[in-house]
């Protein structure tokens, strides 16, 4: 069954029941119903409508505690309650639906994104807490708060009036961001590259924009989404290692895309009402948008990341606005910034703090240095990540090369090729 099919229904049974365990759990049992009753009688005209219809029953039966199996004559009458029920107010698409509708200002905006993503885009737990730098456990609790609070205290589970919808943007927002995140740079699994999450979110950012054309944030996000996706074709080579953005094969880049991105991007910027989304979008775009990796803007880029900073004050954010300042400025300058991020104990256990400082080492000349420093990356990352592999093949180049001079344009690191993770 189609995510996206998938979300409507669970949509529905979470404004009927307002329990989300509950709606998922009436879903699956529908979806169990029809493997044993669509074989041998037919997939209904109304495959969606007709799976609705059976998880409110089972739903039903459920809150009567009794059993939740349809004899046959209650399946014989379910096309005719789908002929007699109203289409229901929707919006241009079903899981975009579901986003709002999760995203009730009540909850915080962190139980808000990872609801959804658990929900909507059916991301697993480790995934999620990959995406918010915290323990699975403490995701799972979070997840836990969030399904209760729904339940137990009357928030309304449904999709907000128009004139409501911009007071939950950022938590939409925040999880189209992280859905997209987790598709342009797996946490889990053999792809480096998810393309249907990528797809996913690039569908949902667009949606979004449209839905609220003047909100510049939301063209923000969707010029974000579009500038980095536009690099997916040259972002992992065929053995499945990523490409640093300054070795890329930039023909292989999306240009209807990149140029979608800069018309949202410009016009966000026309609503001069500046923020996060759009001035990663921005950096995005210069990086896609220069000829080759030798005419990129890292002044510009600096800079920007000293805006982002004051709007952002993250650890992560420091961290990309250390590398930045290491290409515009020197190996040496990004060092001292990395130091003090480094002095406030911030990102200490976070692998790309050091893959940060191996790659400002490299271009010092300071072999052994960055070796030791990408070892301490390697080591802070589970065997079976696929960031991991990206780390050995570049231990294995430093070791078997000589250091390169410190004039030689860098790989662009890591830190600076990843969007924020967590954003506002």
């Amino acid at each position: 069954m189609a995510r996206r099919e998938r979300a409507a229904i669970v949509a529905t049974m979470a404004r009927e029941t307002r329990d989300i365990a509950r709606a998922e759990d009436a879903v699956q049992e529908a979806l169990l119903r029809a493997l044993e009753t669509w074989p041998r009688r037919g997939v209904p005209a109304r495959p969606g409508a007709w799976l609705t219809v059976v998880a409110r029953r089972a739903a039903w039966a459920d809150a009567r505690r009794r059993g939740t199996l349809l004899d046959a004559e209650a399946l014989d009458s379910i096309e005719l309650e789908l002929a007699a029920e109203p289409a229901p107010e929707r919006l241009p698409d079903p899981q975009l639906e579901l986003l709002f509708a999760c995203c009730h200002p009540a909850l915080a905006v962190e139980a808000q994104v990872a609801l959804t993503l658990r929900t909507v885009a059916g991301l697993r737990t480790p995934e999620i807490a990959r995406a918010f730098l915290v323990s699975e456990s403490t995701l799972a609790q979070r997840l836990a708060r969030a399904q209760r609070k729904i339940r137990d205290s009357g928030v309304p589970f449904a999709v907000p009036a128009p004139e409501r919808m911009p007071e939950r943007l950022a938590g939409v927002l925040g999880v189209v961001y992280l859905i997209f995140t987790e598709g342009h740079a797996s946490t889990s699994g053999p792809d480096r590259v998810r393309g249907d999450l990528c797809e996913e979110a690039v569908l949902l950012a667009r949606l979004i924009a449209t839905l609220l054309p003047s909100e510049p944030e939301a063209l923000g996000l969707a010029a974000l989404v579009l500038a980095h996706d536009a690099r997916r074709a040259a972002r992992v080579d065929d053995r499945g290692l990523t490409v640093p953005l300054d070795e890329q094969d930039r023909s292989r880049y999306d240009r209807k895309r990149l140029t979608e991105a800069s018309g949202l991007l410009d016009r966000a910027l026309a609503l001069a009402t500046p923020g996060p989304y759009q001035v990663q979008a921005a950096i995005a775009c210069l990086h896609t948008g220069a000829p080759s990796a030798a005419d990129t803007d890292w002044t510009q880029i600096a800079a920007l990341y000293e805006t982002l900073i004051a709007m952002v004050p993250s650890a992560m954010v420091a961290l990309n606005r250390a590398a930045a300042i290491g290409m515009a400025h020197g190996p040496e300058a990004g060092l001292a910034a990395l130091d003090r991020l480094q002095a406030r104990d911030e990102l200490t256990g976070h692998h790309l703090l050091h893959v940060t400082r191996a790659e400002l080492l490299r271009r010092l000349g300071r072999s052994e240095a960055a070796t030791e420093a990408y070892a301490r990356a390697l080591d802070l990352l589970p065997a079976q990540d696929s960031a991991a592999g990206d780390l050995r093949h570049r231990l294995a180049g430093l070791r078997s090369a000589d250091a390169p001079d410190g004039d030689e344009l860098s790989r662009t690191p890591v830190a600076a090729a990843r969007v924020v993770k967590r954003p506002t």
